[in-house]
Parts: C-alpha cells; sequence; structure tokens
C-alpha cells in the first residue's frame, strides 16, 4: 500500500506554513488526460485562489524534459512507472505520489457503423490506417500495440498503422479523417457516460497492461504551496466527480 496518509498530511503541514496568497504552479500533464485536467484546474482555482499551468504532452517526453531541467513541479503521468522513476533518481519528492486515475483504451472510428462491439473491423485486419501513439513515449501507445497484437500479426498491419507522438496527435489522425480508426484513451471521445461521435469499442481492460496514472510532487515544486495544494485537489469529491465523467477508473 502508498503512504499516501503520510504525505497527504506532510502536505497539508505544509500548505499551514505558507500565507494564504495566490500561487502558480507548473504542471505538466499526460496528454489523455488534457479534458479532465483543464476542468480540475478551472475549479482548483475558483476553490483556492491558486493557479496550475497546464503543458499537455507525452510522459516519456516530459521525462526526458524533467531530467533536462524543465521548470515543472509537478507530473500528472500516463503510467506508475515514471513517476517512480523520477522519485528514485531523486527528482521527485520522497513519498508525494499518488495514482490520481486508472485509464482505459478505446477502439474508436469518427464514422458511424465502423466500430461494433465485436471488434470485427479489427479482428478481420479490415482497415487501411489504424492510429496509436508511440509506444515508446506514451503508455497508451504501449498498451495499443498489447492489443494489437492480440487480434492481428505484426507483419499483417505492416504499413497500416500510424504513429502519433502522443495520444493527443493519435486522436487527432482519426478526427480529421487521415485514420480510420484508432486505439485512443476513453477521456477523448466519451463524456458522461456517452459517445461524442462517430463508433467504438470499449477495449476490455484484461487485454492490456493496467493504465494507472500516477502523479508525483517534483523537486522544483517542494517548497511551493500551489503544488501541494494541487495534489490534495486531486484527491478531492470535485475532482474526483470530474475525473469519473471523463471514463476513467478511480483507485
Amino acid at each position: 500500500m502508498r503512504p499516501i496518509i503520510g504525505w497527504l498530511t506532510a502536505l497539508l503541514l505544509l500548505l499551514s506554513a505558507f500565507p494564504a496568497s495566490a500561487a502558480e504552479v507548473q504542471v505538466a500533464v499526460a496528454a489523455n488526460f488534457t479534458a479532465p485536467m483543464q476542468k480540475i484546474a478551472a475549479d482548483f482555482e475558483r476553490d483556492t485562489g491558486h493557479k496550475a499551468a497546464l503543458s499537455f504532452g507525452s510522459t516519456g517526453k516530459f521525462y526526458a524534459q524533467i531530467v533536462n531541467g524543465a521548470p515543472f513541479e509537478i507530473l500528472l503521468a500516463a503510467d506508475d512507472e515514471t513517476p517512480t522513476r523520477l522519485e528514485k533518481e531523486g527528482l521527485g519528492v520522497a513519498g508525494a505520489r499518488l495514482t490520481y486515475a486508472i485509464g482505459k483504451l478505446v477502439l474508436w472510428s469518427a464514422s458511424e457503423g465502423v466500430v461494433d462491439q465485436q471488434a470485427a473491423v479489427l479482428k478481420n485486419n479490415a482497415f487501411r490506417r489504424l492510429a496509436l501513439a508511440n509506444p515508446k513515449t506514451s503508455p497508451y501507445g504501449a498498451a495499443a500495440l498489447e492489443v494489437l497484437g492480440q487480434f492481428v500479426a505484426p507483419q499483417a498491419v505492416q504499413g497500416k498503422t500510424v504513429q502519433g507522438e502522443s495520444i493527443t496527435q493519435a486522436w487527432q489522425f482519426v478526427s480529421t479523417g487521415n485514420a480510420e480508426l484508432g486505439l485512443v484513451a476513453l477521456s477523448q471521445v466519451f463524456k458522461d457516460g456517452k459517445l461524442a461521435s462517430g463508433s467504438a469499442w470499449i477495449v476490455p481492460q484484461s487485454l492490456y497492461t493496467p493504465l494507472r496514472q500516477d502523479a508525483i510532487l517534483l523537486a522544483r515544486g517542494r517548497n511551493n504551496p500551489a503544488a501541494a495544494a494541487l495534489l490534495v485537489y486531486l484527491k478531492s469529491e470535485k475532482a474526483r466527480s470530474a475525473i469519473r465523467a471523463f471514463g476513467y477508473d478511480l483507485p
């Protein structure tokens, strides 16, 4: 079990040690979490007065940027391995890590009738282009590759897949018609339990490594009251409701 209670208590004590004046925190956010984090950040600013300055991208690229001195104070990753690694390397505050969401993968087409609930288009290799995120930098891309490999042989889809640098770019390939379907984040195409457009199959979570998404307080944010406040806020019911609304599970 993770030491959540201990470090949350420490963060609350840190908050009480600072004056109540508003501060800003620099947050690196995994691309799949764009929409919910935009809502959470707006609520956070209204409720606390602190501001979260958000940057969105792939977890792997954020890791490289943090190692090379990027001024981020919190990372909301698309996996739990990257925050653990940053903590071990001394770039994250020891113990200041939490699982804020559990992601889900979906096979999606912007057109109706392309994807059915048996994923026949995938099983039958009946597509011209399928988009996924770069598996080397995106945990969602790695999960997509796991799923794809269970339905079709790698040589059968050679030249038929297109990789985005992040899950956002993979979604854009599908939404613009450059790929007829893609393995993307459920949060990108579902809101309040409803499919926004097109056709989709929610991939059973048994078919890929669980997408446990961890947040970590980075060393640069150790003494920033806004950073401490945001991590506490992610555990609030308002934030959790926003996370659930975009199709994520909660730990």
